[in-house]
């Protein structure tokens, strides 16, 4: 078995790879290339859920899973809220031949998935950007978004002002390679206002901004729960938006609360979702027709994406001869 750390993945795999990555998955996900169940989440402790993510990639073929983790409180233990392990079968023997960082690949394949919502629904004059969010997640949403975007300014708010100030100052060198300035912000409206580009990271129940403050032309990625009774964006906008754009859609009807809170009380339909990514990138369906047009992008996340890039950093790894074998 190959077991490949963070630093090795990092090192042999870039941002642009992992957008390239899941622009084939969404795809292979959309012509019914892969057979993937929705996850299967345990409540362990409060705010402590562990969850299961198989999928089979029959283009490869290629099975696997990632089991991942999602606590809300590791912040106080110094540790991500997030943290995972991907493994995969070989698909001659059905051997376990490749353990994974999963926490690393999710971290790029997530923030891969809003820099290629990005490239897809966003204005491409756009300028400011807004960042909501510090954690584990944030540090790729930032990187993929820019990959995408080179804005000028990002605007960078979270409940608490000295992290902030640290994410700001780790992540100063990858914004300066793109030219951006990252700027604290002192509430949500202040990083809302003019925003082109909103980003969503945060653990949060409830909106973590007012919809009324977003300005026509916007797209917004709505990345960070996966559960139907918490919600980073408000009913609001989630109406307001012109074109929305999910990632899944069984899992998001089954784990979106932007979409299922409003939808319990009779105040949004699944026929104003616009379609999934992958429908987007088949031509199946329109994206932005208007420079006015609001965009929306809600990813829960889907085990395709996982193995997907998991493959492939794996078989870039044989190649490069980087990795343990246990």
């Amino acid at each position: 078995m190959l077991y490949l750390n963070a630093k090795e993945i990092r090192e042999i795999f870039s941002m642009r790879e992992a957008i390239e990555s899941d622009r084939e998955a969404f795809m292979i996900q959309a012509e019914g290339l892969a057979e993937v169940p929705v996850r299967t989440n345990f409540d362990v402790v409060n705010d402590g859920i562990t969850s299961f993510m198989p999928a089979l990639i029959k283009k490869y073929p290629r099975a696997g899973i990632k089991i991942v983790s999602t606590y809300t409180e590791n912040y106080k233990r110094g540790m991500s809220a997030v943290s995972a392990t991907v493994l995969l079968a070989d698909p001659e023997t059905g051997v376990v031949n490749a353990m994974l960082d999963g926490t690393e690949l999710t971290r790029m394949r997530t923030g891969a998935v809003s820099g290629l919502a990005t490239e897809l629904l966003s204005n491409e004059d756009a300028e400011r950007g807004a960042l909501f969010g510090t954690g584990g997640q944030a540090a790729s949403q930032l990187e993929a978004v820019l990959t995408a975007r080179p804005l000028k300014e990002v605007r960078v708010f979270d409940m608490t002002a000295e992290r902030v100030a640290d994410f700001i100052s780790r992540m100063e060198e990858c914004a300066s390679k793109f030219g951006t300035r990252l700027v604290s912000a002192g509430s949500p409206q202040e990083a809302v206002t003019d925003a082109d580009i909103i980003t969503t990271v945060t653990t949060s129940s409830q909106p973590v901004f007012d919809g009324r403050c977003v300005k026509p032309g916007a797209h917004i990625n709505a990345v960070g729960t996966f559960l139907p009774h918490k919600r980073e964006l408000d009913e609001y906008i989630v109406r307001r938006a012109d074109r929305i754009f999910i990632d899944n859609r069984e899992a998001v009807m089954s784990e979106a609360g932007e979409f299922l809170i409003p939808m319990s009380e009779g105040r949004f339909s699944e026929e104003m979702i616009a379609g999934e990514l992958g429908d987007l990138l088949l031509g199946r369906v329109a994206g932005r027709s208007d420079k006015k047009e609001i965009t929306l992008m809600k990813t829960v996340g889907f085990a395709t994406l996982d193995i997907v890039i998991a493959h492939k950093v794996y078989e870039k790894a044989l190649k490069a001869g980087i990795g343990t074998e246990l």
